[in-house]
């Protein structure tokens, strides 16, 4: 548990999906080992290409975005806190998940938003907030070359990430940045590919605290089941 560089609160599929999401990536965090992504005919580049940026944070929705640790705090006292948190919150069900082309990467999203999933999200970032040290100023300047809003400005300044509470948008990222040829050329195929495993609905049970290592790979160091 100890020994990683930052630590984050995901949502980690399970079964089918995790399996075509983490292969598709290249890294499995929850095995903390690399995959051989499939060979998918039409794509605009190589699967290891397109993947590059999402790769090392393996298959996963961000809940609570990775941060370092606040000083005085540790890595058990957050695992702790992050049980307890978990045992007083339900499961959430998406009814449909789809993939789509968010801005100008490719990500499987739930088809309509969902107050419950936004409502788990911003109680994880409030409840855990203790634990994340303030960020750097490289940091904060590069969140700012987004061309935040003023709001998202002002997010940033209370919990370190602009895109949380109503600006949370729950996704789970399948490439990088792509060229609009490119993008609607491997949204085709990936459209495709991950179609049998979007058919049914989706109950999110389960948050995973993941930990950034050395080489900046995120593996998975706890599933926490949402059983409150």
């Amino acid at each position: 548990m100890d020994g990683f560089r930052r630590y984050g609160l995901y949502v980690v599929p399970e079964g089918g999906l995790y399996r075509a999401g983490a292969d598709w990536l290249g890294w499995d965090s929850v095995a903390g080992a690399r995959t051989v992504p499939p060979d998918l005919p039409g794509l605009p580049d190589s699967a290891e290409a397109l993947t590059a940026t999402p790769r090392k944070y393996g298959f996963h929705g961000t809940v609570k975005p990775p941060f370092h640790l606040a000083h005085g705090t540790s890595a058990a006292a957050l695992d702790a806190a992050a049980r307890e948190f978990c045992a007083s919150r339900a499961p959430v069900t998406i009814p449909v998940l789809t993939l789509r082309r968010l801005g100008r990467f490719i990500a499987i999203v739930p088809a309509a938003p969902s107050a419950a999933l936004a409502d788990l999200a911003g109680a994880t970032v409030v409840a855990l907030d203790p634990f994340r040290a303030p960020p750097s100023e490289a940091e904060l300047a590069r969140r700012r070359k987004s061309s935040l809003t003023e709001r998202q400005e002002a997010l940033l300044a209370l919990w370190g990430y602009p895109y949380v509470m109503e600006e949370f948008r729950f996704h789970l990222t399948l490439t990088g940045a792509l060229s609009p040829e490119a993008a609607e050329a491997a949204e085709r195929v990936l459209a495709t590919h991950f179609a049998p495993h979007l058919a049914a609905p989706v109950v999110i049970d389960s948050l995973c605290l993941m930990g950034e290592d050395d080489d900046g790979l995120f593996h998975l160091v706890h599933r926490y089941t949402l059983s409150g």
